[in-house]
């Protein structure tokens, strides 16, 4: 844990760290006072970066769209849990070649660029009314949220893991916030396929401090020198917290006021937001 919890004024960084979903945004809405916050610290000679679990996108489609919603950004400003998947498989799992892909089609596509062979989960099944899967080897589950998860993705991936593929999770959120309340994450998968297959997964993620830690060293910049507003206790917080990186919790996604009391531990932030106007507010005089 970086320091207690507090309301005071907050020391300038050198950069800022966003997560996107009940940050940025809340589905296709932005979430208000973002915007401004955003172009103010880029005013002010702060670098700004974009970290996210969500893997059903890549980058330059989180670029667009941000942009599209009034924060003009860069595909390589933006941190998603498949680029930080792809490079944990480069690095820890190089051995990796065919790819069971439990996930949306931007996760597909990322793993396909990056040069694996790679089969949806959906397209993995035999046309049996049991959903018995195809008898292919894989490499490696990957899974992220997936819409069109089913029992037949479920046996595919039960099948390829007992069969030693290696289960890899791009992330572990159980839920995700839209403005029309909660819908179930990519964890809530990756723990039926846990459940299903007897194996527990290697978490890439928001709360596993990766992706904050690969931001800061391309950047070269130094954890006290950083700061990240994220939602997530469970994830955000987390993740800051054992990267050493201070960190905001606001108020506009997963956690609420009374949760926000009662947090402890590695889930307890450095200070604890209503929304970014307030972020800004804490910031003082130097954020004109």
């Amino acid at each position: 844990m970086i320091g207690p919890m507090q309301t005071d004024r907050l020391p300038r960084p050198r950069l800022v760290i966003f997560d996107l979903d009940g940050v940025v945004y809340r589905g296709d809405h932005v979430v208000a006072g973002a915007p401004q916050l955003i172009a103010r610290l880029r005013d002010a000679g702060v670098l700004v970066r974009f970290a996210t679990n969500n893997s059903t996108r890549m980058p330059g489609d989180f670029a667009g769209r941000l942009t599209a919603l009034g924060v003009p950004a860069a595909a390589d400003e933006i941190v998603t849990s498949t680029t930080a998947t792809i490079e944990y498989l480069r690095r820890h799992l190089p051995e990796v070649r065919r790819v069971l892909a439990v996930g949306e089609a931007g996760l597909g596509a990322m793993l396909r660029g990056a040069g694996y062979e790679v089969t949806p989960a959906h397209e993995a099944v035999g046309p049996e009314p049991d959903g018995s899967p195809l008898l292919v080897s894989y490499d490696a589950v990957v899974a992220g949220l997936d819409l069109r998860f089913s029992f037949r993705s479920l046996a595919a991936a039960q099948a390829a893991i007992r069969a030693g593929a290696r289960l890899i999770a791009t992330n572990n959120d159980a839920r995700y916030p839209t403005r029309h309340g909660f819908l179930p994450g990519a964890g809530s998968m990756v723990a039926a396929i846990s459940t299903a297959s007897g194996v527990e997964p290697a978490v890439i993620g928001k709360p596993e401090p990766g992706m904050f830690s690969a931001i800061l060293e391309q950047l070269e910049v130094i954890p006290g020198d950083a700061l990240v507003v994220g939602d997530n206790p469970d994830a955000d917080v987390i993740a800051a917290n054992r990267a050493g990186i201070r960190c905001v919790l606001v108020l506009t996604g997963v956690a609420n006021a009374s949760e926000a009391d009662g947090l402890e531990g590695d889930r307890r932030p450095y200070l604890v937001a209503r929304d970014p106007s307030d972020l800004a507010a804490r910031f003082g005089t130097w954020l004109t």
